[in-house]
Parts: C-alpha cells; sequence; structure tokens
C-alpha cells in the first residue's frame, strides 16, 4: 500500500525556526500514525519537499527506517527548480533529505511554468497512492486546501481514502503525547 501525506507549511503552522519544539511533536505524532499505516499494510510513502509537515513526514519516516526498514520513501517534487527561490540553509536541508529517501524525481523536468505543473503533480500522486493523510483542518484553509480539493474531486470517481488530521486532533493528540512524556519523567 502506498500513501501519500502533505499538509501545512511550517510558516502557516507559525513555526519558523527548526528548533522549536511543536516540530518534534509533529513529527512524532507523523511517526505514529506511519507506524499505524505500516502494521496495515504500509510500503511506499510519497510526500512533496514543502517545508512543513512534507519535510517533517521525510523526516519521520526516515527514523522508521530503523525499526521498518522495508518501508520505501518517495520525495516527488512537482518541477525541476523546486525550491531555487528559497534561503540556502533551507535547500541545504531539502538537498540532504533528496539523498537519504529511497526515490526523488520530478514530475515535470522544466522550471516552475504555470499553476498546471502543480496539478499534475497532484494527479500523479493520486494515482500512485492508494489512500492520503493531510494535515490540514477545512476551518483553517492554507496552501493545501487544493490538494484537499483534488483528493476529494478524486474520490467522487474512486475509493481514496483520505486521513484529515485537524487542529482538534493536533490538539488532542499533542496533549497525549506530552502528557505521556512527562509521566515518564517523573517515574
Amino acid at each position: 500500500m502506498n500513501i501519500w501525506i502533505s499538509g501545512y507549511r511550517n510558516y502557516e503552522l507559525n513555526i519558523f525556526r527548526s528548533d522549536d519544539q511543536r516540530i518534534e511533536v509533529l513529527k512524532h505524532l507523523l511517526g505514529q500514525q506511519l507506524r499505524t499505516k505500516i502494521e496495515q499494510g504500509l510500503t511506499w510513502v510519497l510526500t512533496g519537499g514543502q517545508l512543513g509537515i512534507e519535510q517533517w513526514t521525510l523526516e519521520a519516516a526516515l527514523d522508521l527506517k530503523r525499526d521498518y526498514p522495508a518501508l520505501k520513501i518517495a520525495l516527488i517534487l512537482p518541477f525541476a527548480d523546486f525550491a531555487q527561490k528559497w534561503q540556502p540553509e533551507k535547500q541545504t536541508v531539502l538537498l540532504k533529505l533528496k539523498e537519504k529517501v529511497d526515490f526523488c524525481a520530478e514530475v515535470s523536468r522544466r522550471p516552475y511554468q504555470s499553476p498546471q505543473q502543480l496539478k499534475n503533480w497532484q494527479t500523479f500522486m493520486l494515482k500512485h497512492t492508494k489512500q492520503a493523510l493531510l494535515v490540514y483542518d477545512p476551518e483553517h484553509p492554507g496552501k493545501s486546501r487544493y490538494d484537499y480539493q483534488a483528493i476529494q474531486t478524486y474520490q467522487c470517481r474512486h475509493d481514496y481514502p483520505l486521513d484529515l488530521l485537524d487542529f482538534d486532533w493536533l490538539q488532542t493528540a499533542s496533549q497525549d503525547y506530552l502528557e505521556e512524556i512527562n509521566e515518564n519523567h517523573l517515574q
């Protein structure tokens, strides 16, 4: 089974520093979701390279490969010059992730030309996965709304499950995780 994972960009979650503690919480929660999916037969994780949930998914999946070496990770980019306008240190992080994953490719080998390249990327992701997981809340739209809409449209014609992790879920899961950490420190 293959899954497409995407969600909010870091700035949509008001996370601007790489040492923000919320990143570790989010990576832990993503890792829990992946672990559950692996136990249900997940073999490939497909995601993009956007700052935020996509890169944290890659990091969480790479961490899980120690326990699940058969897990495969694909970094699929929409176009050739993806991240070209990013700050150099952020480009370096993406480059390191590209080197660590099992597969990396661009859907379009051309530099960015039009939004159609992003739609083509969504189509690729939908056709090469059996389900999706989005860290996204429809009541708080962000850039991921386009992925959410593409998935909803695809679901009209295909059996394509979507796990939607909204802000209520994130709040509850984060609190549970932090309580667990506190209990472990007290013992």
